[in-house]
């Protein structure tokens, strides 16, 4: 799930998107017959979520008899492609999904609708942040992903290695690596993975009091020498043998690595409790902890948040069902469906799904979780990330040079946005 969150738009299409909304007019909604039926669009990209969705906007219409709600589904792969040409259009679904690495450039550049006074301590405050730019709210979060520590049980036992729990440090992390690793089976204590910052340097570098962008989104933090550090705990492990190298993670995926009994942990997403659950080749060696603690304890949260267009031509009934979408009611609906909703309090029965892992460690989190990193063109140096850092993960430069030149490129891209 939170993979496919983690994209954004190229730098072509920020460029495109504002030209065209600047030249969008005014909506009519003050002209609309109050008593009148509407029908407000609302847009989603995860077909597993469509019957949630759909069960929330009969309930929410059983309430406003007057407002249907059309869930529109748009696959990942087109949705950003089709949301941007309607936001150019000025035809933008009434009400819509956005994360995080979109979320400034649409709100920046007069695509979404700030959003009335709502009571924003029923929610996480990172996630409260991340749909927040210049002092105004965008969005109300719908739902969250922390990232924990993954295992392999029987590896561990055979290892006769005592399994992860919310005392393990880094330290600790790295003397468990050494006895998990038998390069003779061609067994590994993880993949250092390097696509995936959400769930893997992203984590560590917080846990090394690091940063990946200044809290005003204007400078990179990739110069700081915690920052370094937190790149150092991957490189570290490809370079003690206790990873595969970066190769083999590109032809192989480490979640199937990590599936297959190739690796012992895994750095990975709330998301994974499901494909984890239902794979027969892990399903009963499988549990997770929380990550462990750097200098300090830390794990990045990300989630969606339901916005409403700000050309829309039903602002006050879209209104009301995007309270009604960040309520309790319609978050307990989620919590069922397998997804961790934002309202605090409602996430027991994502819970009780799998009793079988310890998934309140992923809930435990909450209390250090940091918002993912993001800046009104977060897509020009997520690119730059993997262009400068991939040198370091080959062992080919050292960590410090790559990100000293990652931090430069990335400043010239913020300057520019």
């Amino acid at each position: 799930m939170a993979r496919f969150r983690r994209a954004a738009l190229a730098l072509a299409g920020a460029v495109a998107l504002v030209a065209a909304t600047a030249a969008c007019g005014d909506d009519d909604s003050g002209r609309t017959d109050p008593n009148a039926t509407v029908t407000l669009s609302y847009a989603v990209w995860d077909k597993n979520q469509v019957p949630a969705m759909q069960e929330i906007a009969s309930a929410f219409t059983k309430q406003n008899r007057n407002i249907v709600v059309d869930v529109q589904l748009t696959p990942w792969e087109t949705y950003w492609t089709k949301l941007k040409a309607a936001a150019t259009g000025g035809t933008a679904p009434d009400v819509f999904w956005m994360n995080g690495p979109n979320f400034q450039l649409y709100a920046t550049n007069d695509v979404l609708a700030p959003l009335d006074t709502f009571d924003t301590s029923n929610y996480p405050k990172a996630l409260i942040d991340l749909y927040t730019v210049d002092g105004k709210q965008y969005g109300i979060p719908k739902d969250f992903d922390t990232v924990g520590l993954w295992y392999n049980k029987a590896l561990f036992d055979a290892a006769d290695v005592t399994y992860p729990d919310d005392t393990w440090t880094w330290e600790t992390f790295k003397a468990a690596a050494a006895k998990l690793t038998d390069k003779a089976k061609g067994q590994y204590a993880i993949a250092a993975n390097l696509t995936s910052a959400q769930e893997y340097q992203y984590n560590t570098i917080y846990q090394a009091g690091g940063s990946v962008i200044s809290a005003d989104g204007k400078t990179s933090g990739y110069a700081d020498p915690a920052t370094v550090q937190g790149l150092k705990f991957w490189t570290d492990l490809i370079a003690a043998g206790q990873s595969p190298d970066l190769k083999t993670m590109t032809d192989t995926a480490s979640i199937n690595l990590f599936e297959s009994g190739k690796t012992a942990m895994y750095y990975g997403g709330s998301w994974n409790a499901g494909e984890f659950t239902t794979n027969a080749s892990i399903k009963s060696k499988v549990d997770v902890a929380v990550l462990p603690k750097g200098v300090k304890q830390a794990t990045v949260i990300h989630g969606l948040a339901n916005v409403i267009s700000a050309k829309s031509a039903h602002k006050e009934q879209a209104w009301k069902f995007v309270q009604y979408l960040g309520s309790r009611q319609a978050a307990e609906i989620e919590s069922k469906a397998g997804v961790i909703p934002a309202f605090n309090g409602t996430q027991q029965a994502w819970v009780d799904r799998h009793p079988e892992l310890h998934l309140q460690a992923l809930l435990d989190e909450l209390a250090y979780a940091v918002p993912f990193p993001v800046s009104r063109n977060t897509a020009a140096w997520n690119e730059l990330e993997m262009t400068y850092l991939t040198p370091a993960w080959n062992q080919r430069e050292g960590v410090s040079s790559a990100a000293n030149k990652l931090a430069t490129a990335m400043n010239d891209a913020l300057a520019k946005e």
